[in-house]
């Protein structure tokens, strides 16, 4: 050896121990066998042995170690009897004199240590090398085999990284420097903390790339030990410099995707592909038929993305799994309404968004079993009135008397003014419209078909006598909470969301909360979500959870956040912005419009359909012809004083100045139907019979 040995700080500090407690054990006994001094080195002496005589009828593992350690107590134990009970202090001193010399010498306590256990083994394996034209190794190399020696010795030249010991190594196929190695604490029971991506780098020579060197938890696994005491690293410096072009999509698979730890891990690539919609498809199949594993955040990284881009999405059907890479969010995308798109087919579906892995996102105008409901859960601005326009034109191109109503004046629900039956606004023009709900259902009831009998309303029935009815409530929390009418709407919207289905009515609402409060009865939140397909749009993180749980979810199926923003790989000119000198625009969520469809107990992500396009009209969302009540729907109504104009004051209620709106009147003709009487037809009215009574007069 070059240089001097040089003494472990703790064997110096050890045997120092020693040299000051060997005139204690000469003294104590001699000077005041009774005192303290003396007591404490019996005492402690003698739970040494105790301690010693436990451990070696027990036979323990590491009983011999324990021996060692306890030896200073129990030789000190000896010592200082023999000081009691001989006279004089020579021999005393040639005892204390010899124990420390023996102890110091032997340092049972630091050379016993856990951290001495860690010793190198005897055969030293040359460093990794760069050498690329060495064939491939197994996949599993076994104790003895080179390479891991190798590895082995390197991690222990570097002092055992945090602490810890490797318990296993794979290489990876088809290079030569990439493994994979498991490690667990050198103590047992204690938890791996101090492990860093720079440490690990420094111990093999690699760059601290996060494509070069990774830690993982390791995955629960039968039969092996999982937990905070256990890591998984992946060093894969061959992957990280490869060039993409010399590997084939199936050897780029095997080494970054489908490899023993990779984020799918046991699957060959079977198929590669191009859409044309925007999205590059991978398909692998597992090698032992079993269902895919998959690590989400591994994948996207593997696929040059961040999880929350929204452009990497991953099925599994049987054994085989596909991962969608998009150019661009489907979320981020703008989907035009269109007739098409919005036309019920015969099972009474249309689309009104698309999901982030592409799909249509359908909504359905009834169930099986009636008449369906509707929900749009949504902040001010997130895209709801924009929705309840897009169930308004599937509900018309079905067939159905359209009704529509916002607590307040909005620019989108009343350009649905021309196309349904009735529209307004106000919570007196909401509860009225309610209460003829609640009489129709009566009237409807006893309504004979065309078989001379009367039934429940069913999709397809022949000989129906009326029209399917479906009535949009925008912001009605709001109108729920009116001071005079609130109590009411909510009362009468209840019943029509239980007894509705049996006569063809159905309710959209749309609210800024979904759960039970205010508005929503524990019953009527039922029956909404039994017989409707609910959007939730924009929701913020620290509302989601209550959200969702008012819709049936239990806390391990609320999904992911929505993020702040959508990218793109697009580009977006920022460069050209910097080398001109420009500002950057305003920062703006591109969001609107985008939640989730609650899918049963599932909730995909997806974007709604733009209805209001810039310089368009919604004309060509609706049918030609506005369907209507029945003649005699409507002298029913006519007879219960339910018919007349929503709009006009209510003469009973003192403020009933506040409740009517310029923009609020009922629907009065489609472009080729029939509608209701307004304030303005019944003033002429009016004004009619006054000139007639002067001229009778």
């Amino acid at each position: 050896m070059s240089a001097a040995y040089r003494t472990p700080r703790s064997v110096a500090l050890e045997r120092w121990g020693y040299a000051l407690t060997a005139p204690a054990l000469v003294i104590a006994p001699n000077a005041s066998p009774d005192g303290t001094i003396n007591g404490a080195v019996l005492a402690a002496g003698a739970a040494a042995t105790a301690l010693a005589a436990k451990r070696l009828h027990d036979g323990d593992t590491g009983t011999g170690r324990t021996l060692l350690r306890l030896s200073p107590l129990i030789t000190a134990l000896a010592v200082d009897v023999t000081a009691l009970h001989t006279n004089g202090w020579l021999l005393d001193t040639l005892l204390a004199t010899g124990w420390a010399a023996a102890l110091a010498a032997l340092a049972p306590l630091s050379r016993t240590a856990k951290r001495r256990a860690l010793t190198a083994p005897n055969t030293t394996a040359p460093a990794l090398t760069t050498d690329t034209t060495a064939p491939p190794a197994a996949a599993t190399t076994g104790v003895g085999d080179d390479f891991t020696r190798g590895v082995q010795h390197l991690w222990e030249r570097a002092g055992n990284p945090g602490r810890t010991v490797i318990v296993h190594v794979d290489r990876h196929p088809g290079t030569a420097h990439d493994f994979t190695m498991l490690l667990r604490a050198a103590e047992d029971g204690r938890p791996i903390t101090n492990l860093n991506e720079v440490d690990i780098a420094a111990a093999f020579g690699v760059r601290p790339d996060p494509n070069v060197v990774k830690i993982l938890d390791v995955a629960t696994t039968k039969g092996r030990q999982c937990g905070p005491g256990w890591r998984e690293v992946r060093i894969t410096p061959d992957a990280a410099t490869a060039p993409r072009e010399t590997q084939s999509d199936a050897q780029w698979w095997e080494t970054k995707i489908g490899h023993a730890h990779g984020p799918i891990p046991g699957t060959k690539l079977v198929d590669k592909g191009r859409d044309p919609r925007g999205f590059t498809y991978w398909i692998a199949r597992t090698t032992d038929g079993t269902e895919p594993a998959w690590r989400t955040d591994d994948v996207c990284t593997a696929m040059g993305a961040k999880p929350t881009d929204g452009r990497i999405h991953l099925f599994e059907d049987g054994d085989r799994v596909m991962i969608q890479v998009w150019d661009e969010s489907p979320l981020a995308r703008i989907y035009d309404a269109t007739r098409d798109l919005l036309t019920p087919d015969t099972g009474g579906w249309f689309t009104i968004g698309y999901k982030e892995n592409g799909q249509p996102a359908r909504r359905r105008v009834h169930t099986d079993r009636g008449a369906a409901h509707g929900m749009w859960v949504a902040p001010s601005g997130g895209g709801k009135s924009e929705g309840l326009v897009a169930d308004a034109a599937a509900y018309a191109l079905w067939g159905a008397v359209v009704w529509a109503a916002a607590e307040a004046p909005d620019e989108k629900i009343g350009a649905l003014a021309p196309h349904v039956d009735r529209q307004g606004f106000g919570a007196l023009y909401i509860v009225r419209m309610l209460r003829a709900i609640e009489a129709l259902m009566d009237i409807r009831g006893d309504m004979t078909w065309a078989d001379g009998k009367r039934h429940d309303w069913r999709p397809g029935a022949k000989g129906c006598p009326y029209s399917p009815l479906q009535a949009i409530v925008d912001e009605f929390l709001s109108a729920a909470g009116h001071h005079l009418y609130g109590a009411e709407i909510t009362d009468l919207a209840a019943r029509a969301t239980v007894k509705g289905r049996k006569y063809g009515i159905g309710v959209t609402f749309g609210t800024q909360s979904a759960e039970v409060q205010d508005g929503f009865t524990r019953l009527m939140a039922e029956n909404i979500r039994e017989n409707s397909i609910p959007i939730m749009l924009r929701t913020p993180p620290g509302r989601m959870v209550d959200e969702f749980k008012a819709l049936g979810f239990t806390r391990d199926q609320i999904p992911d956040p929505l993020p702040r923003a959508l990218s793109s790989t697009k580009p977006t000119g920022r460069l050209d912005r910097i080398m001109k000198g420009e500002p950057e625009p305003p920062a703006a969520s591109n969001l609107g419009g985008v939640g989730w469809i609650i899918e049963g107990k599932e909730a995909p992500r997806l974007r709604t359909l733009r209805v209001f396009r810039p310089g368009h009209t919604i004309d060509d969302l609706f049918p030609d012809l506005v369907t209507h009540l029945t003649d005699h729907e409507i002298r029913e109504l006519q007879a219960r004083d339910l018919w007349g104009d929503w709009n006009a004051p209510d003469d009973t209620d003192p403020d009933d100045g506040e409740e009517t709106s310029p923009r609020g009147g009922s629907k009065q003709t489609g472009r080729k139907g029939r509608g209701a009487r307004t304030a303005g037809s019944s003033a002429l009215d009016e004004a009619e019979r006054m000139l007639n009574t002067v001229l009778t007069d």
